[in-house]
């Protein structure tokens, strides 16, 4: 399946008809609702009913974790020419591209109606949305999503183009008002089953209803920084797909040792090999999509900090939450990546983040809706000003 990557430069989402082709669709059907039913058992395991039965949109987060060889092709589905061949057409680099995140929404069991409008950006481990709408205009896309539903669905609505903007004075108003009305110039994605979209999660996006109408929308996306600690799954997989993760886990390693790379060239104040490994971290990335990378390593070290502290445990739950989940679209790889570096390592390789860091905050709490965050310093928006890589370089 061609796409042309104009399209989600220009609109930020691209609509696919028959992702999943018709004589496949039955079968997947069939394997998402035994995995449902799977998902279902373990919240009942767990004292966890209401997950199932009051939630807006029950989720199967990570259901690799359940798959068997009955229903293995729920995870192929993620390696089709129709999915994984157009992420590799639309990323930046279509070699590193794996899938990130497999899940399954579904309808709830009572009507609760619209969600929020929002952007899939948390500015706090993230970066402001104009540096990553710059990169994205420059380089193109690190990281994209998938909604494809396996019955006719049109919950999702975007903002056309929104991706490529901060929000407008009138949306911040209405967004403030009532996040849960239509925005102007918001339209639905319709979509029948086995269609799917593509989109940039920096798109202003809408969960319109959340009714009982029958939903299972597979969700997710694909990025240049895969990363998957538990291959386990994969036994059950044909072998072509099975190879096709065990290329991606060595890309991750490979990724891995790249941001160590990077960061220790930092210890050291090696501009030279901080630049070939950001190079090798992004082929053929420019000037912006190198701050990305310099906000994300900034990241990466504030996590890698955190989990060395001696007083982890007082920490709020939310920090230590955050240091502890990897998040490989923004290179942040978890515990086991942070234990590469000594107490020692942690503290000085987070001074010399001091600089940028101080660049992204603010003197006070800032807030601006259609984020997935609440107030906070770091800036939501606005790209570090008068400050660039060599800036960067030169604060070590």
């Amino acid at each position: 399946m061609k796409v042309n990557p104009q399209q989600l430069r220009d609109d930020g989402y691209i609509i696919l008809r028959e992702v999943i082709p018709p004589d496949e669709l039955d079968d997947v059907r069939a394997s998402f609702e035994v995995l449902v039913e799977r998902q279902k058992e373990i919240w009942a395991q767990e004292g966890n009913p209401s997950a199932w039965e009051t939630g807006a949109q029950p989720r199967l987060g990570h259901f690799e974790n359940l798959i068997d060889e009955e229903t293995a092709n729920a995870v192929e589905t993620w390696m089709h020419d129709n999915t994984l061949g157009v992420a590799r057409q639309l990323l930046s680099v279509p070699e590193q591209t794996g899938i990130a995140g497999m899940m399954l929404m579904c309808s709830p069991q009572r009507d609760h109606g619209p969600a929020n409008w929002h952007r899939d950006v948390h500015p706090i481990d993230m970066a402001p949305m104009a540096s990553l709408q710059a990169d994205f205009l420059e380089n193109g896309p690190k990281y994209l999503q998938w909604n494809i539903p396996l019955y006719d669905d049109d919950v999702l609505w975007v903002v056309p183009g929104s991706h490529r903007r901060l929000n407008t004075e009138a949306e911040n108003r209405q967004l403030l008002e009532n996040p849960r009305l239509p925005l102007p110039g918001g339209i639905p994605v319709e979509l029948k089953g086995g269609d799917g979209v593509v989109y940039s999660n920096y798109i202003l996006h809408w969960g319109s209803n959340y009714s009982t109408k029958l939903r299972r929308t597979i969700h997710g996306g694909h990025t240049i920084f895969p990363y998957y600690p538990d291959l386990n799954f994969t036994q059950f997989l044909s072998p072509a797909a099975r190879q096709m993760f065990e290329d991606w886990t060595w890309d991750s390693d490979r990724m891995q040792d790249l941001t160590e790379a990077a960061l220790r060239a930092i210890l050291k104040k090696d501009a030279d090999a901080y630049c070939e490994a950001v190079e090798a971290l992004q082929p053929g990335a420019g000037e912006k999509g190198k701050m990305v990378l310099a906000i994300y390593l900034s990241k990466a070290a504030y996590h890698i900090h955190i989990l060395k502290s001696p007083d982890l445990d007082k920490l709020p739950p939310e920090v230590r939450r955050r240091a502890s989940s990897p998040h490989s679209i923004s290179i942040n790889w978890g515990p086991q990546f942070a234990d590469r570096f000594s107490k020692a390592e942690a503290d000085l390789l987070w001074q010399r983040f001091e600089v940028l860091d101080a660049k992204l905050q603010a003197a006070e709490d800032l807030f601006v809706p259609g984020f997935q965050s609440g107030p906070m310093r770091y800036f939501f928006e606005e790209e570090p000003s008068n400050f660039e890589v060599d800036d960067f370089i030169a604060s070590w």
